[in-house]
């Protein structure tokens, strides 16, 4: 069984959590996820099952978030879990104010990681060295925020904002909220987190662990892997060409017959044996040649 699963991750467990819970509903070792989130936020986590998890790296990359921002604190985890830190007062910030700001926060961005995030440094997550008392602030990475959208706005002491984010890959929701804090001249942390969207994965269809559960044998609610990389354009080889690629060889793109002949271009393709449409795996067209990146073998 190999595949993929849309799990709705519940609040307080960390991702490596979820694939280790899931790995014992499944019986399997061969479990991963794509796109980790934080102990306390909740939404779309990805799960790969079975040789499906060599197959992450291929997802779409773009997220979509529900976020609540809290102005006028701060803390030492941008959000908050951490520990509160002074701060100015946010009784003088308006919508009119926070959207203005807001707008410096969309396309391209230069963003410092949160000091308690995954990121590497020296080979050593900034979690660990903060939890060892050792702050070490992270080189900025370049990111991309596609879209924001106001919700809500709830003004007071400590005034809240309900945010849309649309997003790439490697982007902190707990940073923009302490940034945007910090442009308006007080503090930000964020609040709450849902993951909307997720590498190609929606809301809607995720499942929680009490569904699954509720659904066993579990094989029934995981989708097939080519159906998770319907973005990646199409190739179809016959059996011959098909048996070649799947041992390894380089394939000639003119070996193939020429159904989808027009739904390719250099680059990733899903590889699929015709005409009976059998998931071989992901393959890379460069020059007209076809590389076997990920070979699925038949079970």
């Amino acid at each position: 069984m190999h595949g993929f699963l849309n799990l709705d991750k519940p609040a307080g467990l960390t991702s490596h959590d979820c694939v280790a819970r899931i790995r014992r509903l499944f019986k399997t070792r061969q479990v991963g996820h794509g796109g980790t989130l934080d102990p306390a936020a909740t939404g779309v986590l990805p799960v790969a099952v079975g040789r499906a998890t060599r197959l992450l790296r291929f997802l779409p990359s773009d997220k979509a978030y529900r976020a609540t921002i809290c102005l006028g604190v701060s803390t030492t985890t941008d959000d908050l879990t951490g520990e509160a830190m002074p701060c100015p007062s946010a009784n003088h910030l308006s919508l009119a104010l926070v959207e203005a700001a807001l707008a410096g926060f969309c396309g391209p961005l230069e963003q410092v990681p949160p000091a308690y995030s995954a990121v590497q440094v020296q080979g050593k997550r900034l979690y660990d060295l903060a939890r060892a008392g050792q702050l070490v602030e992270a080189s900025p990475r370049s990111v991309v925020v596609h879209q924001i959208t106001v919700l809500d706005w709830r003004a007071g002491e400590l005034p809240e904002l309900d945010l849309e984010i649309i997003c790439g890959p490697g982007t902190y929701i707990r940073a923009i909220a302490r940034d945007l804090g910090c442009s308006l001249g007080t503090g930000g942390a964020l609040a709450q987190l849902r993951r909307t969207h997720s590498s190609g994965f929606g809301l809607a269809e995720s499942l929680t662990f009490e569904q699954l559960e509720l659904q066993l044998p579990v094989g029934e609610v995981v989708l097939p892997p080519e159906q998770a990389l319907e973005h990646l354009a199409r190739i179809n080889l016959e059996p011959e060409a098909a048996r070649r690629w799947s041992w390894g060889q380089m394939i000639s793109v003119a070996e193939r017959p020429a159904q989808g002949k027009e739904n390719w271009m250099d680059g990733w393709v899903r590889v699929h044996r015709w005409p009976d449409a059998h998931f071989l795996g992901v393959g890379e067209i460069q020059a007209g040649q076809l590389r076997p990146v990920v070979v699925i073998p038949e079970a």
